[in-house]
């Protein structure tokens, strides 16, 4: 079942979202927020043949913060959302890019929130233009949709000890 904004907030005053903007509800998400410190490629880093994730070294980003960022054109961008998550064990959430963003050509990437994930999410925001693009801080980027099982999982992601639990920032790929 999918839920509805009241659903949505009810869980949210339980502390699965934080901090809990009201204004980011619609009828069957939550407006997830940019914040305003990014990792953008270096541009040697976006010259280079070939992406590694098993060699994707932070030094290959700099670090920016602000008000916006301009992706490069064909490039990314990781960004981190200003809420902390906290997923119940029968939740699960999957998150879309916005329309407005879209239909400029810049798409947004965000794996599943699994069933008991918690942490700050980390956003992929691709530039699929030629041309540089730009995006807001402090406004919603990916809309999360919350889905709620007949049943419980067997393993959680807490269960599985996932990598990517209790995040507090951006976070680069880790591959064995």
């Amino acid at each position: 079942m999918i839920l509805p904004d009241w659903k949505i907030e009810e869980y949210a005053k339980k502390g699965m979202i934080e901090p809990f903007n009201k204004k980011g509800l619609s009828s069957y998400g939550y407006d997830m927020t940019l914040s305003n410190k990014f990792l953008i490629p270096t541009k040697s880093y976006q010259e280079e043949i070939i992406i590694d994730p098993k060699n994707i070294g932070k030094t290959r980003f700099e670090e920016y913060k602000g008000e916006y960022a301009i992706i490069p054109p064909n490039s990314f961008a990781l960004a981190k959302s200003i809420e902390y998550f906290r997923i119940p064990r029968e939740i699960l959430v999957i998150c879309v890019g916005r329309s407005t963003y879209a239909r400029c050509g810049i798409i947004t990437n965000v794996t599943p929130l699994e069933p008991e994930w918690e942490g700050i999410v980390t956003i992929e925001i691709s530039n699929t233009t030629d041309l540089p693009a730009k995006v807001y801080a402090n406004e919603g980027i990916s809309q999360a949709v919350f889905m709620k099982a007949d049943e419980l999982c067997k393993i959680s992601y807490a269960d599985k000890k996932g990598k990517y639990q209790h995040q507090k920032d951006i976070t680069l790929p880790t591959m064995k």
